[in-house]
């Protein structure tokens, strides 16, 4: 997902560069969400795995 947003910024520079304002924020846009997104999934599964780990150890011992 973090790929896609960058792929989305890279495109939306570029045609803000080109004079294609309007679209290329509308990508900016989308890869500022998808950049969100991605680093809100990336918090949660690191919680999740660290609450995981302690329940394994917990039951290994």
């Amino acid at each position: 997902m973090l790929k896609l947003a960058i792929t989305f910024l890279i495109i939306g520079l570029v045609l803000a560069l080109l004079g294609f304002g309007g679209v290329g924020g509308a990508f900016i846009g989308i890869a500022k969400v998808l950049f969100f997104i991605a680093i809100a999934l990336f918090v949660i599964f690191l919680v999740l795995g660290l609450l995981a780990g302690k329940g394994i150890k917990n039951a290994i011992d």
